[in-house]
């Protein structure tokens, strides 16, 4: 019995000894030596799934929109509201001088400010209410919408604004539209002097720079309003586009009050509105007519510069999300990726 008792210890500590694991001269992976090893496999995975998955170009600059049903759709908004907005606007200039008031300047301003805000909320839920490249440019340098849609709208907004001029054509007499150039942008006009006709206005120069501080000043004081979504919540659509209307009509106001020059027609602020009356009418509305593309497309710029100088906090926009730093860095071969 006690051979046989130290038999069974012997086999039960041979068992215990035997179900424990013993060092091997070759010993098996473990979990870490095979993340170790695998890393750099994994690593390289993830950049190149990274790069995949970038954005192109093609899908920065939106050209998927381009074939898209419903932006041309929209664009047809930006068209009727082009067209009506030049109407309206060039019949109240001409009205506004034509019935000789002691302030045409002011009330000129006012029926401006309850025009645009009143096409701002017709338009507004068809394409989000642009109605000027201005605002179709700038939305795509900070990057609320795509260039190719900002093109396709501007487009809209020039050939609205070419309608709206030929329908305000039909409706004046020909002394009205020569005597008041449809209502269009201007810089100088030319009138009977003593000694011949002579040339009244303002410098291109001087011209240029009020269309950049204006410009800037209507996207500075109004339109960054609309961009942000916290205060355009906060403040509701009806307010912003009040404020929009009030800021444009008292840029008008100024331009055409500070320079009080015979001949000039104040800060355009909508190169398309320029636009329309100088294709129709043609003849001087010629003459400088590129001060009224290139002091908005200046002011854009610098618009876009200035949201991205300041903290990014104090401006939050929700939209395309690629903004023109973006396209630069497509364009120059950088990762393109959202802000």
């Amino acid at each position: 019995m006690a051979a046989n008792g130290r038999q069974v210890v012997e086999d039960e500590e041979s068992l215990s000894v035997g179900s424990k694991i013993q060092p091997f001269s070759s010993t098996p992976m473990q979990v870490s030596d095979f993340l170790i090893l695998s890393y750099p496999l994994l690593l390289l995975s993830l950049v190149s799934e990274q790069k995949q998955t970038s954005p192109t170009l093609a899908e920065i600059l939106g050209f998927d929109e381009i074939f898209s049903l419903n932006v041309w759709r929209a664009s047809v908004g930006e068209l009727l509201g082009s067209a009506v907005l030049v109407f309206a606007l060039d019949t109240i200039v001409i009205s506004t001088y034509e019935t000789q008031t002691k302030m045409p300047n002011l009330i000129l301003s006012i029926l401006i400010a309850l025009t645009i805000t009143i096409l701002l909320l017709a338009v507004f839920p068809i394409s989000g209410g642009h109605i000027n490249p201005v605002i179709s440019f700038s939305a795509a340098l900070v990057g609320l919408i795509s260039i190719s849609r900002a093109t396709i709208y501007i487009l809209a907004q020039c050939a609205g604004a070419v309608l709206g001029a030929l329908a305000l054509k039909a409706v004046v007499s020909s002394t009205i539209e020569q005597s008041f150039s449809l209502g269009g942008c201007t810089l100088t006009i030319i009138t009977p002097g003593p000694k011949g006709p002579i040339t009244i206005g303002l410098e291109a120069g001087q011209a240029l720079w009020l269309e950049i501080i204006c410009t800037f000043v209507f996207l500075f004081a109004s339109i960054w309003m609309a961009y942000d979504h916290r205060q355009a919540k906060a403040l509701g659509l009806v307010k912003v586009f009040m404020i929009i209307g009030g800021v444009l009509g008292l840029l008008v106001f100024i331009s055409t009050t500070v320079t009080a020059k015979k001949g000039y027609a104040g800060a355009g602020m909508n190169p398309a509105r320029c636009l329309g009356p100088a294709l129709v009418r043609g003849g001087h509305l010629w003459n400088g007519h590129w001060v009224f593309w290139a002091g908005p497309i200046i002011a854009c710029v610098a618009f876009y510069l200035y949201t991205k100088i300041i903290p990014r906090r104090h401006f939050q926009a929700k939209g395309y999300k690629h903004d023109f730093l973006n396209i630069l860095k497509a364009l120059f071969g950088s990762n393109g990726g959202q802000n």
